[in-house]
């Protein structure tokens, strides 16, 4: 038929690449398997911008931790119409006072014991506590529910006004008006006349500990 077959398992010849440099090519192929085969190191270059970006990061995670520490977290409230607060990482919870329970034989500023789910949680009135002028349990009373190490108790308050941030450097040691009791407690007072207290001195205090015995 004039037709010639072409015969099984013959490939056609591909035109040469013009202008591939196969010397080039084999060269990165050599220096890639050199590098798989001993591990990558960089160069003087790159272990410097390795460094520098290193440094960048090590100090963004520096300022966030000195940000942190330049602020008090705490919960404020009010007792015998003056403005308190107590560090947040202290309270678990503000819960109110129902069904307190009076105990014999305990100290005047220890009202009594709450069940806060299943926990019997001593309250400890601060008004009497510091000394503060007497006023009467309202239906806004809370029991702000706080603890260091083992210890866990309520202070009461006659209404707790919310969580505020405050700069560590607004802090100042004491203010002449107040008691030594007061003091002795004291983690700071801001400019605004708002008394930080030192929770765990308040829980580490022996005097909200109850040695009193009943005698029959």
């Amino acid at each position: 038929m004039g037709k010639t077959n072409q015969p099984l398992g013959h490939r056609r010849e591909l035109a040469p690449n013009v202008g591939l440099d196969w010397a080039e090519v084999h060269h990165r192929l050599e220096a890639a398997r050199i590098a798989a085969e001993q591990g990558w190191r960089p160069t003087p270059e790159e272990t410097q911008r390795i460094l520098r970006d290193r440094a960048k990061e090590l100090a963004r995670e520096a300022a966030a931790g000195d940000e942190s520490r330049a602020f008090l977290e705490v919960i404020e409230f009010l007792v015998a119409s003056e403005r308190y607060g107590i560090e947040s990482q202290h309270v678990r919870e503000v819960y109110p006072v129902r069904d307190l329970t009076v105990l014999p034989c305990v100290p005047p500023h220890v009202l009594g014991v709450i069940n806060v789910r299943g926990r019997i949680v001593s309250v400890v009135d601060l008004k009497r506590f510091f000394e503060l002028p007497e006023k009467g349990l309202t239906d806004l009373n809370k029991a702000i529910i706080v603890s260091a190490a083992e210890m866990e108790l309520g202070l009461l308050a006659d209404a707790v006004v919310g969580l505020r941030r405050i700069p560590a450097r607004d802090l100042q040691p004491s203010l002449p008006t107040l008691t030594e009791i007061r003091a002795e407690y004291l983690k700071g007072v801001c400019g605004d006349r708002l008394v930080v207290l030192d929770a765990e001195k308040i829980l580490s205090d022996p005097k909200l500990v109850v040695h009193q015995q009943v005698e029959f």
